[in-house]
Formats: C-alpha cells, sequence, structure tokens
C-alpha cells in the first residue's frame, strides 16, 4: 500500500475516472460520520454475473473497471480503510433459454425453469451448468490475478446470510410493490410477487402471484397455475429466491454493497432497485453507468448468443494488458469489439507504459497502465543494436505484423532470428513479454492480417524512389542503425518533387519535409497495408540486405503474385 500512498496528494484532485468514482465513495463515507463511525469492518465493492451463458469480456471488464476503483479509493484513503470486491453470481436464476453456443443443448432444454446450480453440465465437467460457469468466471479472474470474493446465490439463500433482508422484505412487502408495479406492464402487475419460490416437487423457480403474504410466518402462499394446488412456502432458506431488481437491491442491503457499477442498459434497474433499498431504511450503493460493447456490426454483444469477441479468443492474439487498456479507456462511450481493434489495443498499452516513467505524479495518474497495474506497472522491455538493452528501441505490435508478412513467418524462432540479428543481447529469456508478442503477432497475421493484405504496383514516381531507396540502403554499413536508415528514407523522398512537404515544421527550399504520402506508398506497395511501422526501426530489424531484396520483389511484381496465389489457395480471389 506504500507505493500507492506515495501518489495520495496527486489523487485527490486527478482528473482519471476511477478517481472520479471513488471520490464518490469517501463522500458516501463522510455522510455517515467517516468510516470509524460506519459500523462497517470493509467497504464494500461488488460485481454481478449472471451464468446462463458462458463468461464474456463485459464480465471480465466491470470486474477490471471496479478495480480501478477500488485502488483508487485505496490511494486516496492512503490505504488506511480495508476493501474488499465481491464477484457475485446470481447462479439461483432459473434457465429461461438454451444458449446458443453450448454442446449437449438438449439437456438443457429439459431442464427450463431450474436454478441454474440445478441444471445439468452440458459440458460434463461440473454438476451443474451454473457450477461450471461459475468455474470459468474464477478461473479467469484468478488468471489476471484479481482480488475478490466469489459468492453464489445459491450458497447464500440456502446458508441463511439473506434471511434477516429478506423478512425485512416481506414486511415492507407493499412498498416493494410500489416501486415495482409502475414499471410494469398493466398484464404482468396483475400477477407479480417480488418472491419467486422454489417448486418443492418439481424444483423450478416459479413465477406466481401471492395469493397471501404471511408477515409473521415468514412465507407466502401461491397455486401451481398448471395443477391449482396451493402451496406455503418460507421466503428464507433457500425455498425462494426474489425477482432480480428485489433481488439486486435485496443484496446491496444484505451484504453493506458501497459501489457497484452497471451497463447503461440496467440504468432504469438501478434506480428500481435504489428504490428499493430506500424503501428498506438503507442508501444504494454508488457507481456509474457504462456504456456497452458492440460487435462489429454494432450489435450489443450478448452472452447468450456468443457474438463479439470472448475471452479467451482476445488472449489468443493480444495480452491481458491490452484488454485491461480497452476496459479503462472511455467507459462511458460504446465500443465495436472485435477482432480489428487488438493491433492498436496492444500498441496504445505498450506506447502508455514507455511513456509513464518519464511523466510527472499527475500525469502517471492519468495513463491507464497506472491504473491497470494498479500503481506499479513493469518495466518497458526494448531491444537494442549491437547488444546492449540499456538505451533501446521499443518493439511494437504493428513492426512485428510486418516482420512477419515479409519474412513468411510461422515460427517464433525464426522471428526472434531477425530480432537477435539487430540486438544479439535480446531472447525469449530477457524479454518475455516481447516473446510472447512475438507468439500473438504469428497467430494474428495468419487469421485476420494476411487475407486482407492489397498490395498494388508502383507509378513511375514511386518505381524511381523505390530504385533509389533500395540502392542507398544496400550502400549503408549492415548494422546501421534505425535512425541512419530512418534518414536515408526521408533524403530520397526530399529530393522528389510529389514527396516534398514546404509547409512542415523547420522546412526550407534546400531541406524540405517529407509528405505522408510518401510513407503510404512505402506500405501500400512493400507490406500490402495502408498504415505501417516506422520504417527505419523495420528495416534495421528485417535487415538491410532482406529489406532491399523486398523493395526488388515489389518492383518485380512478386509481392502481388504471391498474395494472389494466397488468396486462390484459400479460395479468396475475387473474380
Amino acid at each position: 500500500m506504500s507505493d500507492l500512498f506515495a501518489y495520495r496528494d496527486a489523487a485527490m484532485t486527478s482528473a482519471a475516472w476511477p478517481f472520479e468514482e471513488a471520490r464518490k465513495i469517501i463522500a458516501r463515507l463522510e455522510r455517515r460520520g467517516g468510516f470509524a463511525k460506519s459500523g462497517k469492518k470493509a467497504v464494500l465493492f461488488e460485481t454481478g454475473y449472471g451464468p446462463s451463458g458462458l463468461p464474456h469480456i463485459g464480465t471480465f471488464g466491470e470486474v477490471a473497471r471496479t478495480t480501478m476503483v477500488r485502488r483508487a479509493f485505496e490511494t486516496l484513503t492512503g490505504g488506511e480503510i480495508p476493501t474488499r470486491l465481491i464477484a457475485f453470481s446470481d447462479d439461483m436464476d432459473g434457465l429461461r433459454k438454451v444458449p446458443d453456443n453450448v454442446p449437449n443443448k438438449e439437456l438443457l432444454a429439459k431442464a427450463l425453469g431450474l436454478p441454474l446450480t440445478k441444471v445439468p453440465d452440458p459440458f460434463g465437467t461440473h454438476p451443474s451448468f451454473g457450477e461450471h460457469n461459475n468455474a470459468r468466471l474464477r478461473a479467469f479472474l484468478d488468471q489476471f490475478g484479481f482480488e475478490y470474493e466469489f459468492m453464489s446465490s445459491t450458497e447464500c439463500y440456502r446458508s441463511g446470510m439473506f434471511d434477516k433482508t429478506l423478512l425485512l422484505m416481506l414486511e415492507r412487502y407493499d412498498a416493494i410493490q410500489a416501486v415495482m408495479l409502475p414499471s410494469l406492464r398493466e398484464e404482468r402487475a396483475a400477477t407479480y410477487c417480488p418472491f419467486l419460490p422454489i417448486h418443492p416437487e418439481t424444483g423450478q423457480v416459479m413465477q406466481v402471484a401471492a395469493d397471501e403474504v404471511k408477515v409473521a410466518a415468514g412465507t407466502i402462499v401461491w397455486r401451481d397455475p398448471e395443477t391449482g394446488k396451493a402451496y406455503e412456502t418460507p421466503v428464507t432458506g433457500g425455498h425462494a429466491k426474489l425477482q432480480w431488481k428485489p433481488d439486486w437491491a435485496m443484496r446491496w442491503v444484505a451484504l453493506g454493497i458501497d459501489y457497484e457499477m452497471a451497463g447503461k442498459d440496467l440504468i432504469d434497474s438501478v434506480k428500481l432497485s435504489g428504490e428499493i433499498v430506500r424503501a428498506l431504511g438503507a442508501e444504494a450503493p454508488e457507481g456509474f453507468n457504462y456504456e456497452l460493447f458492440l460487435d462489429e456490426n454494432g450489435q450489443k454483444i450478448s452472452k447468450s448468443k456468443g457474438n463479439g469477441l470472448t475471452i479467451d479468443e482476445w488472449l489468443t492474439y493480444a495480452s491481458p494488458e491490452s484488454l485491461s487498456l480497452y476496459m479503462f479507456q472511455r467507459p462511458r462511450e460504446a465500443k465495436k469489439l472485435y477482432f480489428d481493434v487488438i493491433p492498436r489495443a496492444v500498441d496504445e498499452y505498450l506506447s502508455f507504459l514507455d511513456a509513464f516513467g518519464r511523466q510527472d505524479e499527475k500525469n502517471r495518474l492519468g495513463n491507464p497502465v497506472w491504473h491497470i497495474h494498479g500503481g506499479n506497472p513493469p518495466q518497458p522491455e526494448k531491444i537494442a543494436a549491437g547488444g546492449s538493452n540499456q538505451s533501446a528501441t521499443a518493439v511494437s505490435f504493428g513492426l512485428l505484423l510486418n516482420l512477419v508478412a515479409v519474412a513468411n513467418v510461422e515460427d517464433k524462432a525464426v522471428l526472434w532470428g531477425f530480432l537477435q540479428r539487430y540486438a544479439p543481447g535480446a531472447s525469449p529469456e530477457t524479454h518475455p513479454r516481447l516473446d510472447a508478442l512475438v507468439g500473438y503477432s504469428i497467430r494474428y497475421f495468419a487469421d485476420f492480417v494476411k487475407p486482407k493484405k492489397t498490395y498494388r504496383a508502383p507509378d513511375d514516381v514511386e518505381r524511381d524512389a523505390l530504385e533509389a531507396l533500395a540502392r542507398q540502403i544496400a550502400a549503408l554499413p549492415a548494422d546501421a542503425s534505425a535512425e541512419a536508415v530512418q534518414e536515408v528514407v526521408y533524403d530520397v523522398a526530399r529530393a522528389v518533387p510529389r514527396y516534398q512537404d514546404l509547409k512542415a515544421k523547420g522546412a526550407t527550399p534546400e531541406r524540405p519535409g517529407v509528405s505522408n504520402a510518401w510513407f503510404n506508398a512505402l506500405y501500400q506497395i512493400l507490406l500490402g497495408e495502408e498504415r505501417g511501422p516506422r520504417f527505419g526501426s523495420f528495416a534495421a530489424i528485417y535487415g538491410l540486405a532482406n529489406t532491399s531484396a523486398l523493395i526488388h520483389s515489389a518492383l518485380n511484381g512478386d509481392l502481388i503474385a504471391q498474395h494472389r496465389a494466397f488468396l486462390a489457395g484459400k479460395g479468396l480471389l475475387e473474380n
């Protein structure tokens, strides 16, 4: 906690959204006369999870963002107030429909209406579908190193943990109905009951009207709509559960939750649950509403549909830290979450990490890596020519993708060969995060980049410029630095009127600036891309002889022919 304490003063005025949220929690405690007078042992953060489908990135995002607020709160309070994060699973909910992305759907079809912890596991690995999905969630959160306490709705109801608050809700039944009924359609309101009894014979979660509410007995009386048989069911001990909005409110009160965020689609639900909390004589937690993730078609990501990216898919192609960055940025804006966003997220993370060491405390608190790593980000991994790994170059995901492309690499060892020829002191052992990035780049390139590449032939001006570039690169020493190569790239363009930019900063007629048109041409002709890495760094790592040969392959039409052959082999060539 000492590392966080060092930022306490700067955090007081930080505009980063986790600190803005944390200050709301501090104000909440002050309304109660301070933490010491609140009667609480810790400030409680909560995230909720509905295990009717497999865990998805949105689930992770809520835990990651809540953790960022938690660390911001700990920084503002100097670690003097204990905190806990509860990851709560609504696994006593009834299964309403069969998810699209699971095997053995017939097993689930026969279990509709049962609590998720009574539904058979279609994967055959756990006693129930709810427990399977809970395990998936916990394994993933553990993989990321989140500090949390897992709670199961089923266990909380059955253990009696919720009994006191459930009896209070039964006592305030009319007040809860006064909150809920105006929000419902007339037909639904006519039979609505906040309590859902568990059928004593079928085990199903029953959505039925309450014929009688017996406060003194702690029970409700209801009828089976198919048989007409009447039952009297205790609301305690796991014999009943609550409709989800009253359930949310009950949980806030029973557990004493201080902070929980929710998606924008739940704004009305948050308000209703908050009103129920107040009807119970308590205060709703602080929080905010984040925007939803969209798939590539602009549709809301759904855990039951399985659209958008899964957790495992992101981690196949990119680092966990890049995913955390994606969660940190602009949480109140809707963002598309699909494969094309991965390279940018990876490289932005690397850029923020590189900048952190040069920043003062104020700017560090606004840097996403501070929040991603709980105030203690690692040193960036760089490589340098000649075996020195002290003052060096950061290798970007984009640069690796282009190395993979031009070298036609499918093996990490081959790509490391290029890196080590440039920086003999670098290895997978000395640079483990770079080694992971090498693997990500190979997989991502094969699955997403290569099929979309579009090479074009140079026009006469471009051909002359490329020939000049190949000659000058070939004339450089084999161990020329990235900066030396970059200067050659600029010098070649300065001699070509098309690429001269007299409006560039410091440009003169004798030494004009270089327009982006030159670099766009390099990327399109040599790499089949609209954008690319810093060319000097790329050429230095790829090798000057290889880069010169690459230029000649483009001038000879070989790159276009090779890519057409690849597309034809994949059945992707358009007529």
